[in-house]
């Protein structure tokens, strides 16, 4: 390696390296700020809460390598250009694109390592952080809920709380439970519902006591199967003042924080697990569309029709309506029956709408994970064009100037990809597009600043741009009205204006170079035919 490309690698990999730091750092900070209610107050030790950070990390790399390749860009090469350090490796013959040929090799490297990052190390981390972020809401019960939403304590139990108040959390408000029973664990047959609520429970006690006050109890009853017996009493109801709920903390205070959960998403998968993953849940999202488009035929009536020889003829009856084939009673007992499938029908339409868009929701999600991982590498080669011509053109470096146009183009870059992958979750956009199409806008930016970089242009010739519109403004219209400027003539080529009529004028206009005219006399003709009454055009047809 030459000296020039070390020099210029070394300067490229210091402040990489600094820039990398510092932004993992703010990102850090901020997770910690995001998840601080579910680290705060439960007793970790500080080595859980390293953990949880040192797992949650390689999921802020796509966010932050992108963005660190962008600002160390600007930052190096406008620190180059503004010390004219390229000016004096032009005037020796060297290019930008040759300068540029070590650091070049790096980003080319580090792109495929984030790919490889992203393939292994990311969805083991995931894992990892989401088994930990299950254990850790473990420790605590009262930590577990969460205001404005159901959470689970235990695997019987969902709370919802519209408030938690007191130096542990422990007094509660408009309180509702669900439980679950050994008998009937997939349904919720019990549902209490509270004003105020207290969590206590005796130090060193495996029992919490959730003590509610002033609430009904409703809790279903499962006596028979018959639906006119369950129609007739679906559920007992009963009011309390004070009701105490007991519930099992040995699993909480047993709680093993690095204990293996079963968790699958689509983060969580390699390259090589996603295809196939995706082929599964395509081909079971056709399967069920299929099923259920038969069953709603069957309910329907709907089937194939059958042989017309197998058909016993029947007689010719003529009728005004299909009603009228039947009584009155039969003709009510037939309109019930079908307006109570018709209304069981659209509820099971709008029912499995919402589980299809469910179904896609999760597929495009699969989608987009598999597509994201081939996006960083290219992402980092792209944004480096971006970042080191726009240095060199700029020619500012430092921590000023080049932080800000970096912030400027990261966040457009990074806000396109959030609202496209938003469109491609509920379909309006397909995954392959959600994920590329914040990449693909900056590729050409790169491909139009490495070339005004090469070739000593700035981002804006404002000159060059205002000549334009000159130029066609003077294209267009051709103004030629040049009184104020002298015409010196000898007397022989003013006699010679003088004589020609309006066509040999016009001819002597066009062409005379070709008569060996001076240009005074081509002026001296244009001003003959304006004193004529001519205007511009009539003379340049």
């Amino acid at each position: 390696m030459k000296i020039l490309d070390r020099y210029i690698l070394t300067t490229y990999l210091k402040t990489f390296t600094s820039v990398f730091i510092i932004l993992m750092f703010i990102f850090v900070l901020q997770t910690i700020w995001l998840y601080i209610s579910e680290l705060a107050g439960k007793d970790l030790e500080v080595w859980i809460i390293l953990k949880f950070l040192w797992f949650v990390s390689p999921r802020l790399v796509p966010l932050v390598l992108p963005l660190t390749i962008l600002v160390t860009s600007l930052m190096v090469f406008g620190s180059f250009a503004e010390k004219y350090e390229f000016a004096a490796m032009k005037s020796t013959g060297i290019s930008l694109q040759r300068a540029m040929r070590s650091v070049m090799v790096f980003i080319g490297l580090l792109a495929i390592i984030a790919f490889f990052f992203a393939n292994n190390v990311i969805p083991y981390s995931e894992y990892k952080w989401q088994n930990l972020r299950r254990n850790i809401a473990q420790v605590s019960p009262s930590m577990a809920i969460v205001e404005g939403q159901f959470s689970s304590i235990g695997d019987n139990i969902n709370i919802k709380v519209a408030e938690k108040s007191g130096d542990r959390g422990q007094f509660l408000r408009d309180v509702v439970i669900h439980k679950k029973t050994s008998s009937r664990p997939n349904e919720n047959t019990t549902v209490i519902i509270a004003t105020e609520g207290e969590l206590a429970s005796a130090e060193g006690s495996n029992t919490l006591s959730l003590i509610l006050k002033d609430g009904n109890y409703y809790e279903d009853i499962a006596l028979t199967n018959r639906s006119k017996e369950r129609t007739n009493k679906p559920f007992a109801k009963s009011y309390f003042k004070e009701y105490t709920l007991n519930i099992d903390l040995t699993e909480f205070n047993s709680a093993d924080i690095d204990k293996e959960n079963n968790f699958n998403n689509h983060n969580m998968y390699k390259v090589n697990e996603l295809i196939p993953e995706i082929d599964k849940i395509s081909e079971e999202y056709s399967d069920n569309i299929k099923l259920f488009t038969e069953t709603m035929n069957f309910r329907a009536g709907v089937s194939k029709p059958k042989d017309s020889l197998s058909r016993k003829k029947e007689k010719d009856t003529t009728y005004t309506a299909v009603l009228d084939a039947f009584d009155k009673a039969q003709g009510s007992k037939i309109l019930e029956t079908a307006l109570d499938n018709t209304r069981g029908t659209i509820q099971t339409l709008e029912g499995k709408k919402k589980e299809y868009q469910n179904r896609t929701k999760v597929l495009n999600k699969h989608e987009i994970a598999l597509h994201k991982k081939f996006v960083l590498g290219i992402a980092c080669i792209i944004l480096f064009f971006v970042g080191a011509p726009l240095g060199a053109i700029i020619r500012k470096g430092g921590m000023g100037l080049p932080m800000v146009v970096a912030i400027i183009l990261f966040l457009t870059y990074h806000f396109i990809g959030i609202f496209t992958e938003n469109s491609a979750e509920d379909g309006t956009m397909h995954p392959f597009w959600a994920s590329w199409l914040s990449t693909f806008i900056m590729l050409p930016l790169g491909v139009w600043l490495t070339y005004r970089a090469t070739t000593d242009q700035g981002v804006f010739d404002m000159d060059a741009f205002f000549q334009r519109f000159k130029f066609l403004k003077r294209k267009q219209k051709e103004r030629i009205d040049q009184d104020e400027i002298p015409i010196i003539l000898t007397q022989q080529e003013k006699a010679l204006v003088l004589s020609r009529n309006n066509e040999q004028l016009k001819d002597i206009i066009k062409n005379y170079k070709q008569y060996n005219y001076s240009e005074d006399v081509r002026r001296a003709a244009i001003r003959e035919l304006k004193n004529k009454g001519f205007s511009d055009e009539d003379i340049l047809k």
